[in-house]
């Protein structure tokens, strides 16, 4: 049961995540400021299904690695660990930042460095959550 929670929860943060940037790119490049605005809304509203997701990926991540060794799992956890941070001191500070902002009309350079800075995590968080979906196939011996 757990392989199966922390799959189902890894792969649901990972396309949340993916929505969340993907959304983001298409409305800053494509929409007006209201749909900007919107979506910053929604991405903080996200975030109440996103946080328990990770969690969850987490935990039960956690809970499998205490079976198994090797430089492998390692990694993974080293992985998780900058994932967490990146999440809890740029991500969600900044959907918070960014959500304000846009709400208040604000889209001025402040606006958009934070909004370059998210936009580049959010590309580090799904490259190193894919490294991981991937050593997590292998650990579990779904990989030729």
């Amino acid at each position: 049961m757990k392989p199966i929670i922390h799959a189902s929860a890894g792969t649901l943060a990972m396309l949340t995540i993916a929505v969340f940037w993907t959304s983001t790119l298409v409305s800053e490049i494509f929409l007006d400021y209201a749909s900007v605005a919107a979506v910053k809304h929604a991405i903080v509203y996200g975030l109440f299904l996103l946080v328990p997701f990770m969690a969850a990926t987490g935990g039960s991540g956690f809970a499998l690695g205490k079976m198994r060794k090797g430089p492998l799992l390692d990694q993974k956890k080293k992985r998780m660990a900058i994932i967490g941070a990146n999440g809890l001191l740029v991500m969600i500070p900044a959907a918070i930042f960014l959500n304000g902002k846009a709400a208040a009309g604000e889209f001025d350079a402040m606006f958009y460095s934070v909004q370059v800075v998210e936009l580049v995590v959010g590309v580090v968080q799904l490259t190193l959550m894919g490294v991981n979906f991937r050593d997590g196939l292998g650990l579990a011996g779904k990989l030729a």
